[in-house]
């Protein structure tokens, strides 16, 4: 886990944003440290994007203040910053290597350094063929690779990411966390909001979760999985899993986990799953829960993952 620096690089105090008669947050605060990569969770509405647009000075804040290195967002912070909003803001008319060096210059950087970004970074993530292409002929992953492209062209001090991976499969995602872990690695703060915890576990240091507005978690991430305990049994089997008052559990089609019931051990219920012939145990795990049911404890029914 990394040192958090003394002087966080984003300050939020007493946030708060109302639109008409609904209030969005309440009173938020939180800090990320210079050099963290730091999850920013909610279920879907719970304030998320409203929050990172009062940030960067899109929207005003009703009451509080948010801060990046102590001040105020300003537009000559564009340099040291990488946005990636949530909806996808290309000029699909635009070729594929154009648009990159167009953002990169708008960000400070010399055509030069730009051009040779530009196609570093098409490489990087396998799109180098397409550099001549307009965009409204790339998939829709294709297109969210060069999205990301155009917050990363100019090696942000802050990167700010708002669902990153959405609209990309398994080997493009892990693409992706790649590529934001080369970064963080250089130096980069990273601030990103995801509905995929196993995102959040591989490589966040530290998260804020908001709930109706609110603040409801805040921390290392393995602190506040411990904060839900340490009993939660991961389960991979095959079969039926039998429903039984020794456990609560919360599954798939072949895993589960299962939360003991009160002075119920977790030998107690692999003998009783062990005693089932119609089920067939692959892994038996005991730890802390994941976020994905630290998530959909605290969300209940809104939770949408």
């Amino acid at each position: 886990m990394k040192e958090m620096s003394k002087q966080p690089i984003v300050k939020i105090r007493d946030f708060s944003k109302a639109f008409g008669s609904k209030q969005v947050i309440k009173d938020l605060s939180f800090e990320v440290g210079s050099g963290e990569v730091f999850a920013f969770l909610g279920a879907n509405g719970s304030g998320k994007t409203t929050t990172l647009r009062c940030l960067l000075g899109i929207y005003e804040a009703d009451k509080g203040s948010l801060k990046v290195k102590g001040h105020k967002y300003q537009s000559s912070m564009s340099a040291i910053l990488g946005y990636m909003p949530e909806e996808r803001g290309l000029y699909l008319n635009g070729r594929v290597k154009e648009t990159l060096i167009y953002f990169a210059e708008l960000k400070g950087v010399s055509r030069l350094s730009a051009h040779k970004r530009a196609t570093d970074y098409l490489q990087r993530v396998e799109l180098a063929s397409l550099a001549e292409s307009k965009i409204k002929n790339l998939s829709s992953g294709q297109q969210q690779k060069i999205q990301i492209g155009t917050a990363v062209i100019n090696n942000p001090e802050l990167l700010i990411l708002d669902e990153p991976t959405k609209g990309l499969d398994p080997i493009n995602r892990q693409l992706l966390l790649e590529l934001l872990e080369e970064h963080n690695r250089r130096g980069a703060t990273i601030i990103f909001s995801t509905h995929i915890m196993e995102e959040v576990e591989e490589i966040a240091d530290r998260l804020v979760m908001i709930k109706d507005g609110q603040r409801r978690l805040y921390g290392e991430v393995n602190k506040v999985k411990r904060e839900f305990g340490s009993n939660t049994i991961h389960l991979k089997f095959s079969g039926k899993l039998p429903t039984s008052k020794l456990y609560t559990a919360r599954s798939s089609k072949y895993s589960a986990e299962l939360r003991p019931a009160d002075a119920i051990s977790s030998d107690q219920i692999l003998a009783f799953l062990a005693s089932h012939k119609d089920l067939s145990i692959s892994n038996f795990d005991v730890s802390s829960p994941s976020l994905r049911e630290i998530f959909v404890q605290l969300h209940g029914e809104e939770a949408k993952l």
